[in-house]
Formats: structure tokens, sequence, C-alpha cells
């Protein structure tokens, strides 16, 4: 593809192994340029989400050099503190941890051979200054890519209530986007918010997804044996982190009251710091319909997909426009059915509106919700899983997206 090997240095604190979130693209980017004629070094953490623990048989004591791809992926990890049950403050003070450690190894590159383009993955926000102090003292060029609008989040969230420390965030970020080359972020609406507040075009970078690993399957139901659901229960599954933000309180709520539709199975799957009280409630409220499973391993993602008959996207009110839910290209490749979250307007709510491939309802509206996948579980919804697919097939292709981007 390049003529000639472009250097590109990546900053980002979350990458592969993590198998969710911004770890997982940042990872499959990595490799992608890697095996594209790039030379990549990535400077990142080590693997800790969405556990909140350091993955084995990483240590996390210091730093450690990774080499991979014929040596054109080096992986520079940088040691940092990780909270097991992050809260607002716990959170700054981990991201502070990685910004300090992140900072020796970017001086270290500082003195080894230019790399051509900075690309710098936002959240951490203030990653940004350590692409600039690069761009400022070897000339090139920085690309700042916003996976998650964290300040807004956490404003709107209400993970921090001093007014007086968004004035200084929002300042902060403000210097980063003005000084910057480039900035991308991943849905249309979350372009649109940061246009207006950077008066800058922001490149369309989405999430993807490989849609040869991903892909419908035909014996979607004997699939729930492997699992030890049955063959005639209907699955609906949240995948993901499972943390107070998503609003998974709901799904207890609605479990009890659908209790007496026996065949409906309520699957949560994923980890995360709510977790453990999540389990505790659906234990103390004896409720027989939910289950609890672990991350499942890549080799089998994509037969579990395909067990599930409706998919939950989940978001708060206060997130619209925030985020763009990461598992959400996944299910469309596997041809799954979703019932999202999201108002009129955002990104989410268009896409899945206008190619009619999910089942739109109003963030945090219990009622609309339970009603949804009572509708989902009693009529056949082949029609949205096709269109589910071609969409996947026709823009959210790895290969496609990933050259246009590194052309």
């Amino acid at each position: 593809m390049a003529q000639t090997k472009k250097r590109i240095l990546i900053i980002g604190i979350n990458f592969s192994p993590e198998l969710t979130g911004i770890g997982k693209y940042t990872g499959e980017m990595a490799a992608w340029l890697a095996s594209n004629g790039f030379e990549v070094t990535v400077i990142t953490s080590f693997p800790y989400y969405p556990n909140w623990k350091v993955q084995e048989p990483y240590n996390n004591s210091f730093y450690k050099k990774e080499l991979s791809y014929n040596g054109n992926l080096k992986v520079l990890r940088c040691p940092m503190w990780v909270p097991a049950n992050p809260s607002g403050l716990k959170r700054i003070i981990h991201e502070a941890t990685f910004f300090m450690s992140a900072s020796v190894m970017l001086m270290a590159q500082l003195f080894r051979k230019k790399h051509h383009k900075v690309f710098c993955i936002a959240p951490p926000f203030h990653l940004g200054f350590l692409a600039l102090i690069y761009k400022w003292l070897r000339g090139s060029e920085v690309n700042y890519h916003i996976q998650d609008l964290q300040i807004e989040a956490a404003k709107d969230l209400k993970v921090i209530k001093a007014n007086w420390v968004f004035t200084l965030l929002f300042g902060m970020e403000k210097f980063i986007l003005k000084r910057v080359n480039s900035i991308s972020s991943i849905s249309i609406g979350m372009n649109r918010k940061i246009q207006a507040k950077s008066g800058k075009d922001i490149i369309l970078f989405p999430n993807w997804v490989d849609t040869v690993k991903f892909h419908p399957l035909e014996n979607r139901n004997q699939l729930k044996l492997k699992w030890q659901f049955s063959e005639d229960e209907k699955i609906v599954l949240y995948s993901g982190s499972i943390g107070e933000k998503q609003g998974l309180d709901a799904l207890l709520d609605i479990a009890d009251e659908i209790k007496n539709e026996t065949k409906i199975r309520i699957v949560i799957c994923g980890t995360g710091p709510y977790k453990e009280k999540l389990q505790a409630k659906v234990v103390d409220r004896q409720l027989k319909n939910i289950s609890f499973l672990p991350l499942q391993p890549m080799e089998t993602f994509n037969e579990f997909l395909n067990m599930a008959d409706v998919h939950l996207v989940l978001q708060k009110a206060e997130a619209a426009d925030l985020v763009m839910p990461s598992k959400l290209t996944t299910i469309l490749a596997a041809g799954g059915l979703s019932i999202a979250t999201a108002f009129p307007g955002t990104s989410l709510y268009d896409v899945i509106y206008q190619y009619d491939m999910g089942i739109l309802i109003e963030p945090e509206n219990n009622t609309a919700l339970k009603g949804a996948i009572l509708f989902a579980c009693s009529n056949h919804q082949d029609e949205k899983r096709k269109n589910a697919r071609a969409y996947a097939e026709q823009f959210l292709n790895q290969d496609t997206i990933l050259k246009r981007m590194f052309h």
C-alpha cells in the first residue's frame, strides 16, 4: 500500500488484548496498519478494561515493550494506577497516572526516528497535550481522534459536580482542538458537536467490524444449548460493560414484570464495577429469568451473538450523541435484532431508522423497553435482520474504512 514505510505513533490508554470498547478498535487499527506497510509505535497502558483489573499475565509494575508483525508494530506499555471501583475522582487520578508514565515514554520517542504522523485517541482528552509536544518538537502532523465526548459525559452524568472544574477542562480541550492538524470522530452526531466547539471540519472515522468473522448463522436456536439455555427460550441479551451509567437496574424491574412470560430470558454478559451489586439485587428479588455470563472469548463470540434473539443497546438520556455504542457494529454484522434507546435527531436513532434495522425507543422509558422486548420476542423480524447485515457489509467494512482514513 505505502511505497515507503510511513511511521505512525499512536497514543491511547486502551489497546488490545482488551476485547471491548476503544481498546479493541485501537488494537485492530494498529494491526491493520502494521500489515499494510506502516511502521507503528503505540504508547499505551496494560490491558485493564472493562474489568478494572490488569489482565494476566501482565503485572503493571514497570514499562514493557512488545514487538510483532516482523517488527512493524512496537507496543510500549506504561504502568498506571487502576482503581477496582472507579468513581469520578478515582478515574481522574487513574488517567493522570497514565499521563505521567506515558509522558516519560513520549520523551524517549523524541530521540528516536521521527514519526510522520501522531494518531492520538481520546478519552482521556488530555493525551492531546502529549501529541502536541511531539508535534512542536518533531514537526509531525497530529490527528486527534475522539471516541467519546468525555467532558460532556462527565458533566451530563454528574460524575463531577463543580462547575469551575468544567470551565477548566473545556478550556484545556479547546487548546488541544485548536492546535492539532485534524480531528476525527465516530458518528455524524458527535462530529456536529465537535465542529461546533472547535470551528473545524471533522473527519468521519466510524468504528468498523470484520464482516467475515462476524456473520449470520442458520442454526441460531440450536446454539442456545451451548450456553445451557433451551432452544425455545427467547434470549434478550445485554453484552458489554456493566456500570451504573448503563441503567441496567431497569432490566431487573422489567424481568419482575414479565416473569410469567416463562420463555423470555434476559442475559447480562460482561463485567464491570457494578456487576456484583446487580447480581446481589437479582438474588434479593428472586428473579429467575435473569442470567449472568462472563465476557465471551473472541473465537465463540459470533456464535454467541447469533444465539440471541434480541440485543439491547441501552444509553441514558444524557449520553445522546456523546458516545456511539461500539457493540452495535458486531450486532449488525451478525444480523442481530437490536432494541436501541435513542432520541430522534441523534446519530444512533437516525441510522437505525433510516435503514430499518432495529427497534427504537426513548431512553429511560421502562414501559417502552418492556413493550419492545415483548414485541420483539413475539414477532419475526427477519427483514430488520437482513437490513442490519446489509448495512454492515456496505458501511462498516474494516478494510474500506481504514484504507479511506490512511490512504
